[in-house]
């Protein structure tokens, strides 16, 4: 179900409540390897299969922490929507926690949680707590509080 805001009013209603899980989306070696070229960043773990096969617990190349990251505003934009948004920006992040390896070839999702909401320099700032799971495991990839900022219309 989505949620939809309009205003500062809205988000705060939604403190303390979950907003919403994305669909899953799947991790292929493809995205890994061309995030590795996005961010120069082709360490063995995420890029030499055979390598990774011998020398990963997992036996397996794993996704970059930053690519699950970079997932987060769009894997909302599934469940959460903006009447009259003008333009939204990333402010930040907190708590950044990657606590869990995604494997090659596995499904994420994003499930996300309203931290909190006010208005701040003619915007709604709004942190949410953001969790991506991995299907078929109980331990979440990633756990990061996001903070947007929203700038509608009427303000």
């Amino acid at each position: 179900m989505a949620v939809t805001i309009s205003s500062v009013e809205d988000a705060r209603a939604l403190e303390g409540q979950e907003v919403g899980v994305s669909d899953w989306v799947l991790i292929d070696q493809e995205r890994i390897d061309r995030f590795a070229e996005a961010t120069d960043d082709h360490q063995w773990i995420h890029v030499d299969r055979a390598r990774a096969e011998r020398e990963l617990p997992i036996g397996s190349t794993i996704a970059h922490g930053y690519l699950l990251v970079s997932l987060m505003p769009a894997l909302v934009t599934q469940f959460m929507h903006f009447a009259g948004l003008e333009r939204a920006i990333n402010y930040g992040l907190n708590k950044v926690r990657f606590k869990n390896m995604v494997p090659a070839g596995s499904r994420v999702r994003l499930r996300a949680r309203v931290l909190s909401a006010r208005k701040r320099a003619g915007a709604l700032q709004m942190v949410l707590e953001n969790t991506i799971e991995i299907e078929g495991q109980s331990r979440p990839a990633c756990v990061a509080e996001t903070i947007g900022m929203y700038f509608f219309s009427s303000d």
